[in-house]
């Protein structure tokens, strides 16, 4: 199992990222990329002390430690140059806090995230049609996930994901130790959403191909 969205403490999740990164350790994960929420009052503290967790943690653990960053509530107009200044922090995995139907995300941060260059869309809700071909166009992944209440519109992404060929990846989304979620639920998540099974080891093959070409 392969999770490229986590948060520790250094945003809301409950963890330090040794402990993460152990308990996801322990439970087999190969890798997990931590990408805590960021805006442009904390990109500058956060995206250096997760790049220094990773330095030191993957000296010490088995599991790959990736340092990222989710881009979060940022307005449209400004995303474009926040995903720029991360990536030159050096910020592995870049992922936009899409618009999920239970958050008041601003309309237009599909968009504008799909027009910048991040690598994976976080929750995106009712995402429209041409909003997906733009992914597919970029070769920007969609994030199904298994977290509560943004997983809502997992049918939804799925469905035009296999209509239109965009590439989809799985994610928890973790906040807390009990998100990380064993590969066979996260299979049950994807096949609720409406993938086949001789299509689903091809979104779990989506996030080995992410971590490979870091």
């Amino acid at each position: 199992m392969i999770d490229l969205h986590t948060h520790t403490l250094l945003s809301d999740g409950q963890l330090l990222p040794a402990e993460l990164a152990r308990r996801a350790e322990n439970i087999g994960y190969k890798a997990i990329a931590f990408t805590d929420h960021v805006d442009s009052s904390n990109l500058d503290i956060v995206l250096p002390q997760i790049i220094k967790a990773c330095m030191h943690l993957n000296r010490n653990f088995s599991i790959k430690l990736i340092p990222g960053v989710e881009l979060t509530h940022i307005p449209p107009s400004a995303i474009n140059d926040m995903v720029k200044e991360a990536r030159s922090m050096g910020a592995k995995i870049i992922i936009v806090h899409g618009e999920t139907i239970i958050e008041p995300v601003k309309p237009g941060t599909n968009k504008a995230a799909l027009e910048a260059d991040i690598d994976i869309l976080a929750h995106p809700g009712l995402i429209t049609k041409e909003e997906v071909i733009l992914a597919k166009k970029k070769g920007i992944y969609l994030e199904l996930t298994t977290r509560a209440g943004h997983c809502y519109a997992n049918g939804h992404i799925a469905r035009l994901a296999k209509e239109e060929g965009a590439k989809l990846v799985i994610n928890n989304d973790a906040h807390s130790p009990t998100d990380l979620v064993s590969k066979d639920f996260a299979k049950k998540i994807i096949l609720g959403a409406g993938i086949t099974p001789p299509e689903l080891e091809s979104i779990f093959q989506n996030s080995q191909i992410i971590l490979q070409n870091l």
